[in-house]
């Protein structure tokens, strides 16, 4: 399939604005939202709401709401991409460096939030999760879904207290959990011991480059990370080059939702995700998938819910035959 040249020039008509130019390449980075953009720009949001809607309806960008605010990323579709591609590296790198400057200001300032956050919160981690969902019924979803094992190697990205690691890790030969909070992993450190593991390894890494090597761990576990990222899309690839033939990934995180307090409270990004969002990610990082499963509250709160995904195990070669005549 390709663009009709009506379609094509349509896409290019709706690039071809120096600051359109400029969004293309910020979002070609991360998403982003309107509020954002203005600020990187140094623009209005009408203004900038004005070039984004022009973009959406060009099929260059894509437009999703996330509670009451609304984020926008460059299309997923493949000949979009390749266009936004070929313009973008048309580009002189030297005309955007200021636009990135003040991104990577956006970034660190984001950053810098989400760490005060978790260095504060992490002795009393296990107990603010479970103010949203039974996290009794949670685990027993997650260990039906991860199985029985036994397993060579799990990994469990931005692990947070541990917990993961101490309600799977005992049927794992090898075990790894990784987290940018130094806090966090003195308290997974205390927990993994206290639960008698002693094959496991708590690193401080970025679940953007966890610099683990591809296809090495049969069980991968994303637990309640997602929606604190800016790029959740990239996570979701990073965890799945790490999942070997055969393996698993499991991800748990809020279903949407609009508590939009917990944006300001608990340094959230998105507010929960659809099915049909993991989904793409997960299948175009080359991943089967499974039937999600929903974890309603049992009272006022959040749905959480599981999605696994497997990669497909290589196919065994056919024993050769030999002409013995």
């Amino acid at each position: 399939m390709s663009l009709t040249a009506d379609q094509t020039v349509e896409a290019l008509r709706a690039a071809g604005e120096p600051t359109r130019l400029r969004i293309l390449s910020l979002l070609a980075g991360e998403e982003l939202s309107v509020m954002e953009l203005s600020r990187v720009l140094e623009q209005s949001q009408p203004r900038v709401s004005r070039h984004l809607k022009l973009m959406a309806d060009a099929g260059l960008i894509e437009r999703f709401p996330d509670g009451a605010r609304v984020f926008y990323r460059v299309s997923h579709e493949p000949l979009a991409r390749r266009l936004i591609d070929t313009v973008l590296d048309l580009l002189d790198d030297a005309e955007g460096e200021a636009d990135h400057k003040r991104l990577d200001a956006v970034r660190d300032e984001r950053s810098e939030a989400a760490a005060a956050y978790f260095e504060q919160v992490a002795p009393r981690w296990d107990d603010m999760r479970s103010l949203y969902v039974s996290e009794t019924a949670v685990e027993s979803a997650i260990e039906r879904a991860a199985g029985p094992g036994p397993f060579e190697r799990v990994v469990d990205l931005g692990t947070g207290s541990g917990r993961m690691l101490t309600l799977l890790g005992k049927t794992a030969k090898m075990s790894i959990g990784l987290d940018l909070s130094q806090n966090m992993l003195n308290i997974a450190r205390a927990n993994v011991a206290k639960a008698g593991l002693d094959k496991v390894e708590l690193r401080h890494g970025d679940i953007f480059a966890t610099r683990l090597p591809p296809a090495s761990a049969d069980l991968v576990l994303v637990h309640q990370v997602l929606h604190y990222l800016a790029d959740p899309s990239a996570a979701v690839a990073e965890a799945a080059r790490l999942v070997s033939p055969g393996g698993k990934l499991l991800i748990v995180d809020f279903a949407p939702h609009d508590l939009e307090r917990l944006r300001e409270e608990h340094q959230h990004r998105r507010l929960g995700f659809a099915d049909e969002e993991i989904g793409r990610w997960l299948h175009e990082a080359g991943l089967e998938t499974s039937a999600s499963i929903a974890l309603p509250p049992d009272t006022a709160g959040l749905t959480v819910t599981i999605w696994t995904a497997t990669r497909p195990a290589l196919a065994s070669r056919p024993p050769v035959q030999r002409n013995l005549a």
